[in-house]
């Protein structure tokens, strides 16, 4: 992993179930050296959520992966002293409790940064750092639903949506990612870390895209949609006879007039009532209903075979058994098989991103026992003796 791109770099991980773990875990597999912190005994949350394995989730395995895990009781002074030497160590400290928990806990930025000026510190939470709601509880669900995705997500004679994953908080790890690498490049040139402050609705409303702008312009307040994209046409997604479903996006002027001579549809196609796409919008109904009619004709490998020689951007809903059978994600890596330590082999998914020189690689899976590592980074990265790390183990500390 020399090459690796974050090789050399050390994470200290404070993060409890899915945000900072998953910024941890697109460090780790870019190199870093992501020593995880749980508490003792029982470990993080995450453990116990979703598929289980011999008591450990499959979902940990992958967002723990290539991360050393040690334990350390936050809540005691020693614990707490134990995990300030090892923040000390570090190029980064990832964490997303409530605000104001590090400085409880005597681990302010302030004083880490005194002692360590190069120290990035990213901090991730619901609200942010600041502000009249700084000291609420955060949660991704709540997040999207503040951020405005789910207003705008499901069909708009039901109920708002939920995306089916962690939207809030996995976008929210990845700009942790970003903010650590930017925080790192800005230490090369100036010699001295910052602080980074994530919040989770704010990570949601940055990908509202001009949401905001349009309402304060005109008033308009972007609605569900189902799988339409208001404001731009066609695109949408369509029933085929075999009953499967395909989106395609003929949304500039070119690609809508070659997939209407695909459908045998010149008439539209060359209908001055759809030149712009601010004209097919305005009908999107018409052209949508048109468009269903033709691929309700065909299976979905016609329809996508006829998209294909239009060249007209198409594909098909995938489940993930439809995934694991496609040979573009076989080419490129993103079905790795790696084996738990029991030698169950298991499917994960590949890295991202890829780099010619310089990927990241897979090291082993999130470990199944709490603390697998503690002897490892305890002597290796604190110099403590062995009989050291066993007091700590003997009075709970670790």
């Amino acid at each position: 992993m020399s090459r690796a791109p974050l090789s050399g770099i050390r994470v200290v991980e404070l993060g409890m179930m899915v945000a900072a773990p998953f910024a941890g875990r697109v460090l780790a597999d870019l190199g870093a050296d992501v020593i995880k912190v749980e508490m003792p005994g029982y470990g993080d949350p995450l453990r116990e959520w979703k598929d289980m394995h011999r008591g450990t989730s499959l979902w940990w395995r992958v967002q723990s992966r290539n991360k050393r895990l040690v334990t350390a009781d936050l809540h005691l002074p020693e614990g707490r002293a134990l995990v300030r030497r090892l923040i000390l160590t570090a190029d980064v400290l990832l964490e997303n409790f409530r605000a104001g928990t590090l400085e409880k806990w005597g681990l302010d930025p302030e004083g880490l940064r005194a002692e360590r000026p190069e120290l990035v510190i990213v901090r991730i939470s619901g609200f942010g750092q600041t502000g009249p709601y700084r000291t609420r509880t955060g949660l991704g669900s709540v997040a999207e639903a503040m951020g405005g995705v789910r207003y705008v997500t499901g069909h708009p004679d039901q109920p708002p949506s939920r995306v089916g994953m962690s939207l809030a908080d996995q976008v929210a790890a990845l700009f942790a990612v970003i903010a650590t690498l930017a925080a790192l490049l800005r230490r090369s040139r100036l010699g001295r870390g910052d602080v980074a402050d994530i919040a989770l609705y704010e990570a949601v409303f940055a990908l509202m895209e001009a949401a905001v702008t349009e309402y304060a312009y005109s008033g308009e307040i972007r609605e569900r949609a189902g799988g339409g994209f208001p404001g731009v046409a066609p695109s949408n997604t369509y029933p085929t006879a075999d009953g499967r479903f395909i989106v395609i996006g003929a949304n500039s002027d070119e690609l809508f007039r070659r997939l209407m001579q695909a459908m045998g549809r010149v008439d539209l196609g060359d209908n001055p009532r759809y030149r712009t796409n601010p004209d097919r919008a305005a009908d999107s109904a018409t052209l949508d209903i048109a468009i269903g009619a033709w691929t309700s004709t065909q299976t979905l490998a016609e329809c996508l075979a006829a998209c294909e020689r239009a060249e007209v951007p198409a594909g098909p809903i995938y489940s993930m058994a439809d995934i694991v059978r496609d040979p573009q994600y076989a080419a490129r890596d993103m079905l790795l098989d790696c084996s738990l330590e029991d030698g169950t082999s298991v499917v994960v998914p590949g890295i991202v991103p890829k780099f010619l020189e310089a990927s990241g690689k897979i090291r082993w899976l999130g470990a199944e026992r709490v603390g697998a590592h503690n002897h490892e980074v305890y002597s290796e990265v604190l110099g403590l003796a062995e009989d050291e790390i066993a007091a700590l183990e003997s009075n709970g500390t670790i």
